[in-house]
């Protein structure tokens, strides 16, 4: 049993340090519209929104990987639609994983491809 707890120990570093996160200034989303068929990817800043069609997208967090900044990056969002009541989505996207917590819009779909620091 001892030599368990030793080797969770060890373990349990390398486990976090693979955890840990940056922050960026901000994202690139891309956006479609499934009536028209386009599609255009916008950049939004930390705590910024950007009004596309009927939709307020507002940024509040946009993290990657400190290790490797180009790998997967995640970012919470808010997501409003003029004709809705409360938000149409507010939580986390994932860039590698757009369906695992998506947009649920008869219009509009967007998805998280990165984040970005300019």
């Amino acid at each position: 049993m001892r030599w368990l707890v030793l080797l969770l120990l060890a373990v349990a570093p390398a486990a976090m340090a693979q955890q840990a996160t940056s922050s960026a200034n901000g994202g690139v989303l891309r956006l479609l519209d499934k009536i028209s068929g386009d599609t255009v990817d916008i950049r939004i800043g930390r705590g910024q929104t950007q009004l596309y069609g009927r939709l307020k997208i507002t940024m509040g967090e946009c993290r990657y990987p400190a290790q490797n900044p180009n790998s997967d990056a995640f970012g919470w969002l808010e997501i409003r639609d003029d004709s809705m009541e409360g938000p149409a989505f507010s939580g986390w996207m994932i860039a590698s994983s757009p369906a695992l917590n998506g947009l649920d819009h008869p219009r509009y779909d967007v998805w998280l491809l990165r984040c970005n620091n300019e």
